[in-house]
């Protein structure tokens, strides 16, 4: 048992703002979608949780393969052990970062979307890619005309193409299941005619919302279902917030109220966090203000929950994995940086 654990038994004592984590609640999200999509048709986002005891527990469900965003995460779960078939589902042109990957005890894929990318990549050892293509989304990808040229190219400069990849990130967000459904179709329609001509197995997309949507894609790069957060709390999904801030009043006015817990421990890109039973008015770089449904009083507790899961983990260090409110564990955020 940790030293922090061995202090700290129940969630009042935990010093705040503190990352805390529903046992029971996470337990469904990653059951619900093991039984949805079995085996390798999910491959989780650890960009979400960057946490490699939560990675170990979907690896546990059966999921062998992974999507990571970043080199660290890459390197870091191939440290874990975790290191079967990990996609690093982004561009990369460092060369010491792509040499580091190369170097990995791992299965590494990365993502490819250009002649440079293309080039970078075979110069560096690393042996697999994904085309990936833009689907929608004004980010990286190329376009689905473009996809059977670059992967040409990539085997001619000796890579083995495995597929292709692309993220209906544009859909993702659409609380109106019928728009995910028409939206969808659109953007994996770009996808197929790609994969067409690229070749491989693998077809590569999705998200958490769209997860028995997008039937296009041999698997789905779903993360937020673990931990979940406000913007995806969708009426038609099966997952359930399992992720909070604990935070301490810190202060009472005539009509508000004060937590300590600001931007700098939320990630605010997708709006205010929500604060059970109270009505939030703003976030300060180390304070929230709400207005009080029901009177509070200055030191009790309030939970916080994030409009967007993935920034507001990799602000906190650790998570503290609860039931009810005994704090069962604490594991480390150790996906975090660069």
């Amino acid at each position: 048992m940790s030293a922090m654990l061995a202090r700290v038994r129940k969630v009042q004592d935990l010093p705040t703002p503190a990352l805390v984590v529903d046992a029971e609640t996470m337990a469904h999200n990653l059951d619900a979608m093991a039984t949805a999509l079995p085996g390798g048709r999910c491959r989780p986002h650890v960009k979400a949780h960057k946490t490699t005891r939560l990675a170990r527990e979907q690896a546990g469900r059966g999921h062998p393969g992974f999507t990571c965003a970043t080199p660290r995460e890459m390197v870091g779960m191939a440290e874990a052990g975790l290191g079967e078939d990990l996609l690093l589902a982004n561009e990369v042109v460092d060369r010491g970062r792509l040499e580091a990957m190369a170097a990995l005890d791992a299965r590494v894929t990365v993502a490819v979307d250009s002649e440079a990318t293309i080039e970078a990549v075979a110069a560096t050892g690393i042996r697999e890619v994904l085309v990936d293509v833009n689907v929608g989304l004004p980010r990286c990808g190329c376009s689905s005309d473009e996809a059977g040229r670059l992967g040409d190219l990539a085997r001619a400069r000796g890579l083995a193409v495995r597929g292709v990849m692309g993220y209906e990130g544009h859909v993702v967000g659409l609380p109106e299941r019928a728009r995910r459904v028409e939206d969808t179709a659109a953007s994996m329609e770009l996808l197929i005619r790609a994969h067409q001509d690229v070749g491989g197995d693998v077809v590569s997309a999705g998200g958490t919302t769209v997860y028995d949507i997008n039937t296009w894609a041999t698997e789905i790069q779903a993360g937020t279902y673990a931990l979940m957060d406000v913007t995806y709390d969708f009426d038609d999904l099966p997952f359930r917030p399992a992720l909070w801030i604990e935070a301490t009043v810190i202060s009472v006015s005539d009509g508000w109220a004060v937590a300590d817990c600001g931007a700098k421990a939320l990630g605010m890109d997708h709006g205010n966090p929500t604060v059970a039973g109270h009505t939030v008015w703003f976030c300060s770089d180390e304070h929230l203000t709400f207005g009080p449904e029901q009177p509070v009083q200055i030191g009790e507790r309030v939970r916080v929950f994030p409009a967007h899961i993935d920034p507001t983990v990799a602000y906190h260090e650790r998570m503290h994995i609860v039931s009810g409110e005994d704090v069962l564990d604490v594991w480390p955020v150790d996906l975090r940086g660069w």
